[in-house]
């Protein structure tokens, strides 16, 4: 065989495990995701099992707080999964959450309402939401340095933006499920036992996942860390100094938290509103929502791809922006059109497209913003902080603000406060780090000469893209 035919059969080989990793990578997280977000895609109808009557309002907001705590919790499982990640590697980290996640899930598929078991009922659903905000918080960080960790330096933000379309994804298929099980089902079946079915399916799923993950081998950067010795013995220690902690605050307020509270308004708090303050049915305001993510999808891949062109930091910079300046506008135009399912679909796309920017280069942003030995816990607590803290209250605080002022655009004033926020820090202290190299530290070793191979491995599966 030539030596051309040859690079030519190991660049497709190379190109071929790179979109395997994705593919199990994204598989894996996507039903993490579908664990996660079906909670609140049920919130309305679990108020009404797991609390008790008298007052609707407090019923859902009730809810919304269980929601809430999953979002809470998961800074604690970056530091948990982040470490031993860090320690022990990306691979094993991401099969641990994914089972803990899953038991979770199903686990709330089974608990008997508050009719019958009184306040154990919304105990047990607060501790297992716990768990799956833990196992959240380990997951993502995994899913993106092990995709990160696998890929050329030039196309991060191209390959990454996989794994950032799996939480859109996640609540995607959620929702479907969700329509599916109702369909197929009276509404008076669906209320009282009908609910559950989502929740068990995790299992089913989580297992094809599991099986699919366990024939990855450990991402070749961090093989090559451990080899050199150069892995962190103390990652939690590591990511707290102060120098890093600078880090992790300034992608915190320049970046995860607007991002946040973008993804959580176009994708949840437009579903509460659609419900709640606009009185659409259940499965219309599924409807208009699941076919918003599902045109709105391919722009993650566009944005991710483009960043790697032009710059993580601009776009994702330009939708904290605009979501600021047109929420108001698009949340007005939404009351104004509440008869028409098909403006509603539209006025929802803007918002999930206005995520799409703000999303699809983050996670090579975080990639690219800290070191390899402690990458998995550092880049993971910003993006939780932001993600479960400032994002996934939103719902909550905006349907309480609109609940003790009256109007329902008052909500409006959180969302739009912590983009405009993240876009002013952002825009001053925030650096652009398309052109770092993630595989510096490992390349100046007895082990360079490997890493040279790894490297030219992942270019050039890149080169037929």
């Amino acid at each position: 065989m030539s030596s051309q035919a040859l690079q030519t059969r190991e660049a497709k080989q190379a190109q071929s495990k790179i979109w395997q990793v994705i593919g199990a990578s994204a598989a894996g997280t996507v039903i993490e995701w579908y664990d996660f977000y079906i909670f609140g895609s049920l919130a309305a109808i679990l108020s009404g099992v797991f609390y008790p009557q008298g007052n609707p309002t407090v019923a859902l907001l009730s809810t919304l707080a269980t929601f809430a705590t999953g979002f809470v919790v998961r800074p604690f499982g970056a530091l948990f999964f982040g470490r031993i990640g860090d320690l022990i590697g990306r691979k094993y980290a991401f099969l641990v959450t994914l089972i803990i996640m899953g038991g979770a899930t199903s686990v709330i598929g089974l608990i008997p309402g508050y009719a019958s078991i009184g306040i154990w009922a919304p105990i047990i659903l607060v501790s297992l939401r716990l768990l799956q905000g833990l196992a959240l918080g380990g997951e993502y960080g995994g899913a993106a340095v092990y995709v990160a960790e696998h890929v050329p330096d030039n196309k991060r933000g191209f390959y990454t933006s996989f794994i950032q379309i799996t939480a859109t994804a996640g609540l995607f298929v959620s929702l479907g499920v969700i329509l599916a099980v109702r369909l197929s089902l009276s509404a008076e079946a669906f209320q009282a036992w009908g609910w559950r079915i989502p929740f068990l399916l995790s299992s089913l799923l989580v297992a094809l996942s599991f099986w699919i993950r366990m024939s990855l081998r450990e991402s070749p950067l961090f093989t090559k860390l451990k080899d050199s010795g150069k892995t962190s013995t103390a990652p939690v220690r590591d990511t707290l100094t102060w120098q890093n902690m600078k880090g992790m605050l300034l992608s915190l307020f320049g970046a995860t938290a607007g991002q946040g509270v973008v993804w959580y308004t176009g994708q949840f708090y437009a579903l509460t509103f659609l419900q709640n303050s606009l009185k659409i049915p259940f499965i219309t305001a599924n409807y208009i929502v699941s076919i918003a993510l599902l045109a709105a999808v391919p722009f993650f891949v566009v944005f991710g791809s483009l960043s790697d062109k032009i710059g993580r930091k601009k776009i994702m910079m330009a939708g904290n922006l605009l979501a600021a300046l047109l929420y108001y506008p698009i949340y007005l135009a939404m009351k104004a059109n509440a008869a028409s399912p098909v403006m509603l679909t539209l006025l929802v796309f803007v918002q999930v497209l206005l995520v799409t920017v703000v999303y699809g280069p983050i996670a090579a942003y975080l990639v690219e913003a800290f070191p390899a030995k402690i990458r998995y816990t550092s880049m993971s607590l910003p993006y939780h902080i932001g993600n479960g803290v400032f994002g996934g209250l939103t719902p909550f605080i905006a349907t309480a603000v609109v609940a003790a002022t009256g109007n329902m655009f008052a909500g409006l004033v959180y969302p739009i406060s912590i983009a405009a926020l993240t876009f002013v820090v952002g825009s001053l202290f925030l650096k652009e780090t398309r052109q770092v190299s993630i595989w510096h530290e490992v390349s100046e070793d007895k082990a360079s000469a490997a890493v040279a191979k790894a490297k030219a491995e992942v270019a050039a599966a890149a080169a037929d893209d």
